[in-house]
């Protein structure tokens, strides 16, 4: 059973305890169906205005052997702080309130609308989640950035290498998420989760036509402050350079994905410590249930209802009981990391 803390809850999780009116919750719902790692990821309010400040240990003390008559020299263990920064994601919707109203149902015309801003915040957070870097101040720092090089790094024992050479390579991550391993942070006492503001009818002005003209509008107001913390970077493996050309092309140089998952998930020291699942885009997803269907590849299976934290996943696809989940921000062209 997965050790999670109170605190650390799901964005769906969150919704029912922030959500009154239910728009929240609503909004929570449409994402988690669109991008599945939003499922499985657990937030907790950071203790910062802008995120979440950790200690970690950096060193243990030293301990000695004595003789009787002998004394040993004090020691202590040593430690650190680390400030994780939340990004703050937003869009503004404007629709003339007469176009609107020429719609049947101008409240389900404005669902559709929401649903398109949705998904856009939806996929960039996503892709922000494992790519973004400390090069956009704006954003906040991905979980590629802590797991961005083999050769001296702290971390290189959980940065998995799949042989590609090139910059047509792809990554699949093993992530156990928990308050003390890797979870997601919104800011102290904000919201969790994009928020949707309906601002209602107001007046604009435009940019077509005359300079400085107004118009009645409907106008929508989308909002995410959020960020990841990596308190314990044992608990997340990449399996890197995996390049998807010779993948698809299913020729000798291809990497072995089961032997490299299954390496992965000898890294975690106890999966006790969180909810654990991989995530693959669909190419390399597709080849894993390809060799699935290799009754050879005892290891994999494709359960007739996969069921993740009480959820049914039709169809799902799953690693020596660990889930594989479908990311799309994963993307196919990740330079080779050394």
């Amino acid at each position: 059973m997965a050790t999670v803390g109170d605190g650390v809850l799901t964005l769906a999780d969150w919704a029912k305890s922030i959500g009154p009116d239910g728009r929240v919750a609503a909004v929570i719902e449409l994402l988690s169906q669109s991008n599945e790692i939003l499922d499985d990821m657990l937030f907790k309010q950071g203790n910062l205005p802008t995120g979440e400040r950790t200690t970690i240990r950096t060193g243990l003390p030293t301990v000695y052997w004595r003789l009787l008559n002998q004394g040993v020299p004090t020691s202590k263990s040593t430690k650190a702080q680390i400030d994780a920064n939340c990004g703050m994601l937003e869009a503004w919707s404007e629709v003339d309130l007469d176009l609107a109203k020429l719609a049947p149902d101008v409240g389900a015309f404005r669902l559709s609308e929401a649903k398109a801003f949705i998904e856009a915040m939806n996929q960039e957070m996503a892709q922000t989640l494992f790519y973004g870097t400390a090069a956009a101040a704006e954003e906040f720092i991905g979980l590629g950035a802590h797991y961005a090089a083999i050769s001296g790094a702290a971390n290189a024992q959980n940065i998995l290498d799949g042989g590609g050479t090139g910059s047509v390579n792809s990554s699949i991550w093993l992530i156990v998420w928990g308050d003390t391993t890797v979870h997601g942070i919104f800011p102290k006492d904000s919201e969790a989760g994009l928020v949707h503001e309906n601002l209602g009818i107001v007046t604009v002005e435009t940019t077509a036509g005359v300079a400085g003209s107004r118009m009645r509008a409907y106008q929508d107001r989308f909002q995410w402050k959020t960020g990841v913390v990596v308190k314990d970077w044992r608990y997340a493996v990449r399996i890197a350079n995996i390049d998807v050309s010779n993948l698809t092309a299913e020729n000798v140089a291809a990497a072995n994905l089961v032997k490299l998952m299954s390496r992965a998930m000898d890294r975690i020291p106890s999966f006790n410590m969180g909810r654990a699942s991989f995530y693959a885009n669909r190419t390399l997803k597709s080849f894993l249930r390809v060799q699935a269907l290799d009754k050879s590849q005892n290891a994999l299976s494709i359960p007739a209802a996969l069921t993740q934290f009480g959820n049914p996943v039709r169809g799902g696809l799953e690693f020596l009981g660990v889930p594989v989940k479908t990311v799309d921000a994963l993307v196919e062209n990740e330079a080779r990391i050394v």
